[in-house]
């Protein structure tokens, strides 16, 4: 795990923060922020930067739990939840509001790395997924895109599919742009027409 990491600590309790601390600091890492009041967390947050969150908390209700793991961006940065008490519907929020690692039964000093390695690891993963599913619907949209612009070229020219990709490529090396970008052109074009 990168021990130069930015980590902000959401704990109420002064000497189960310390604990934290100490353990997060044995491991190497310097720059910590404990956050004790859970009101400002967003704010806190932004102002710091941090590259992971650690929120502690005995007995989240899932508004609280929601709300926590919102403040605390689990788009944009791994988030890890340690709570004494779960249930089901509690484990599922958590998930769903984008938590990567909720370890039920505390946070214990010895724990803290290895949940922290796996919260880094897991977020990386989604990260990559999510990157993945974007790409493949912009994809899917061009390619939408270039079987209308297709269509329109078979209609206009009376040619087959092939000679209309083959036209709609060579106005897109001719101009210097994308396929898709000729093709999106081409389908506004004459929805402005019709």
């Amino acid at each position: 795990m990168n021990t130069d990491l930015a980590i902000i600590v959401v704990e109420a309790d002064r000497d189960r923060a310390l604990e934290i601390v100490d353990s997060l600091r044995e491991a190497g890492h310097a720059r910590i922020q404990v956050i004790a009041e859970p009101s400002s967390l967003r704010r806190q947050i932004q102002s710091f930067e941090p590259d992971i969150v650690l929120i502690d908390m005995s007995h989240p209700s899932r508004d609280t739990l929601e709300e926590m793991a919102l403040a605390s961006g689990p788009l944009d940065r791994p988030v890890a939840m340690f709570v004494d008490k779960s249930d089901d519907a509690l484990t599922s929020a958590a998930i769903e509001a984008g938590v990567s690692a909720y370890v039920v039964d505390g946070m214990r000093a010895d724990r803290v790395k290895p949940v922290l390695d796996a919260a880094i690891a897991r977020f990386r993963m989604f990260q990559r997924m999510r990157t993945e599913l974007a790409e493949t619907k912009r994809a899917l949209e061009e390619r939408k895109v270039i079987d209308r612009a297709k269509g329109l070229v078979m209609k206009a020219r009376g040619v087959d599919e092939d000679q209309a990709y083959a036209l709609l490529r060579k106005a897109a090396m001719d101009q210097g742009k994308r396929l898709a970008d000729v093709a999106e052109a081409l389908v506004n074009s004459v929805g402005l027409l019709s």
